[in-house]
């Protein structure tokens, strides 16, 4: 029987609540914008006591179905000023799962005075709310450390660093990953680790003890499904098996991880590079996903069984996709950071032009202990080099300035923290890519422009995991690719927004796009998986439009209307070599893609 959890951190109470009837089908993205869009006044101020933070893990976490143990967090976002979903691996989804707790809905703020800070401990029947100052203003390597050892249960681990403690509009919401080596699986986005913070809640720690397996309502069909998903993802070349029958490397994400990106971007003329001034970099497979397979197997040969390094990571539980990595340093052979994914290593590299692997490691690894999102970091640093205080490419220097948030009075710290819109605009740099002011991520929407119509129309602000319509105009599906250059694209972004959030409520990994998209028993499998489970026949389109409309509902609310449905004017003006495109796509066909929703 699962249940919601209400936490007040005014008064310090608790109460366990039963699942009301309009929520029976929700989980994961579709419980979260639900819950804020019901109960979250849409002009709070985001870090006041009316705003609410929502845990909830996806539909099937917990449960054998193959990449499904998700973790979605949402809230008013102190970014945006709109709503926000992020959602993550790590082990909390598997643990809430596990519980049968469906929503953790925490509001109210303590009283302005209180110096203490707290962790909520969650288990079976169970939730202890409890004073952990100890926990606070350390990085977040060293907390997951000390949470280990105080609870020893292996639990999974939610919540926020320094920056989130210091209610910075960059901080996200870090997650332990299964070996609690690295606090790197992120719900990034949106500055809801600030929410936290505001909250004086360091962590979220999840008990499974005494748990159980969540059981579908029709255990045959369910079965069924996910062994017709798990079968699909087998097989294709994007998301298979490490090595084919003869030994040679298959699966693209087991072997290069999400980073075989790198390469396939920069060969279309899409990677943003320097600061979206070019769709090339020449440094791109010096950084890549076969660079770091490369850096893996090295160490590996050098230091045998103590090599820390791997690919064909699992993220969480029950992944079998497998697509994260941990990164070894190449003197030593100990784990550097865990994961170096595609956006990180764009964010932190290719759009900083700085092509030295160990510099974007090691500004990930800063990310990953400050509890910041590396999209939004990343961004933020490239507006200081536009604006002058540090050189495009100089590594060294970005790692300087990415410490320099460490220090509470650091002007150049609370810049960096503070998100890519405010520092663009604190040193006027005219060119800010943001949509919503939240950074755009590593696709440049130009020659790409069903990406761009996700990034302006999304109600994330710009987000290439809302609608990643990438799988169509890049990879393509059953062989054919979508015309990347064709300007309308209001259809397919509104197409994939809806099925992206459905996946997102089931807890789903975003990368079974590409088996559900070419296998038809892939995409029969996973309607299977979530159709057993809550015993009733679940239409995508209809259940991902439905949580769109919440989230649309909440944002026109807060005061957004058509016009902030746009990209910065820079990406229409500027033509992006080496194509020499702009972005063409006429605000009518923008408008298109949530009309009259």
């Amino acid at each position: 029987m699962s249940k919601i959890l209400r936490i007040n951190m005014t008064d310090l109470s608790h109460k366990w609540e039963s699942v009301p009837k309009e929520y029976e089908t929700l989980a994961g993205r579709a419980f979260t914008s639900a819950v804020v869009n019901k109960e979250v006044e849409p002009t709070c101020h985001p870090l006041r006591e009316f705003n609410k933070i929502i845990i909830s893990p996806g539909l099937l976490a917990g449960t054998p179905a193959p990449s499904s143990g998700r973790l979605s967090i949402g809230a008013k976002s102190p970014l945006t000023g709109g709503i926000k979903e992020s959602n993550a691996g790590g082990l909390t989804g598997n643990r809430l799962g596990r519980l049968g707790v469906k929503g953790i809905i925490i509001e109210g703020i303590p009283p302005p005075d209180t110096k203490d800070w707290y962790s909520i401990v969650v288990g079976k029947d169970s939730c202890k709310i409890v004073k952990t100052n100890d926990y606070a203003g350390i990085g977040c390597y060293e907390l997951i450390g000390k949470i280990w050892k105080d609870y020893p249960v292996k639990p999974g681990i939610i919540g926020c660093g320094i920056t989130g403690q210091r209610l910075m509009k960059s901080a996200g919401v870090f997650g332990n990953n299964p070996e609690n080596t690295d606090p790197g699986r992120y719900a990034g986005r949106g500055g809801l680790g600030a929410v936290f913070g505001s909250k004086r809640i360091v962590a979220v720690i999840s008990d499974s003890t005494g748990g159980a397996v969540p059981s579908p309502k029709d255990k045959d069909r369910f079965d069924k499904g996910r062994k017709a998903l798990h079968e699909a993802l087998d097989k294709h070349a994007l998301t298979g098996k490490l090595n084919d029958d003869e030994g040679n490397p298959f699966g693209a994400l087991k072997n290069y991880g999400t980073n075989v990106l790198q390469n396939i971007l920069n060969e279309s003329g899409s990677l943003p590079t320097r600061g979206f001034s070019s769709g090339r970099f020449s440094g791109a497979s010096k950084i890549s996903g076969e660079a770091i397979h490369e850096l893996v197997d090295k160490v590996k040969k050098k230091f045998g069984d103590a090599a820390e390094g791997r690919y064909g990571h699992a993220c969480h539980p029950g992944c079998v996709m497998a697509c994260s990595n941990i990164v070894p340093y190449e003197d030593t052979g100990k784990a550097h950071v865990s994961p170096l994914e595609y956006e990180s290593v764009w964010a932190l590299g290719t759009n900083l032009n700085i092509d030295v692997l160990y510099d974007v490691a090691e500004l990930n690894r800063l990310c990953n202990d400050l509890g910041l999102d590396t999209i939004e970091a990343g961004n933020a640093l490239a507006m200081l080099m536009e604006g002058g205080l540090i050189k495009y490419g100089d590594g060294p220097a970005a790692i300087k300035a990415l410490k320099e948030v460490y220090k509470p009075d650091s002007v150049i710290g609370k810049l960096i923290a503070s998100g890519t819109q405010s520092a663009g605009e604190a040193l006027g740099v005219t060119r800010i890519p943001v949509v919503k002011g939240q950074a755009l991520p590593a696709y440049d929407p130009r020659p790409i422009r069903g990406i761009g119509v996700t990034y302006a129309t999304s109600p994330m602000g710009a987000d290439h995991t809302a609608g990643y319509t990438i799988a169509a105009e890049i990879a393509g599906i059953k062989g054919n690719v979508t015309d990347p250059r064709e300007l309308k694209k209001a259809e397919l972004s509104r197409t994939f927004q809806a099925t992206t959030a459905y996946v997102d409520a089931a807890g789903y990994c975003l990368f079974i796009a590409f088996a559900i998209l070419d296998f038809d028993d892939g995409l029969n499998g996973m309607v299977d998986t979530v159709s057993a489970f809550l015993g009733k026949e679940i239409d995508i389109g209809e259940y991902g439009m439905a949580i769109l409309k919440n989230e649309r509902d909440f944002n026109k609310r807060a005061g957004f209307t058509a016009a902030d449905d746009r990209l910065p004017e820079f990406f229409k003006t500027e033509p992006l070599p080496p194509h020499n495109v702009t972005f063409d796509v006429t605000d009518e066909e923008l408008d298109e893609v949530f009309k009259g929703v």
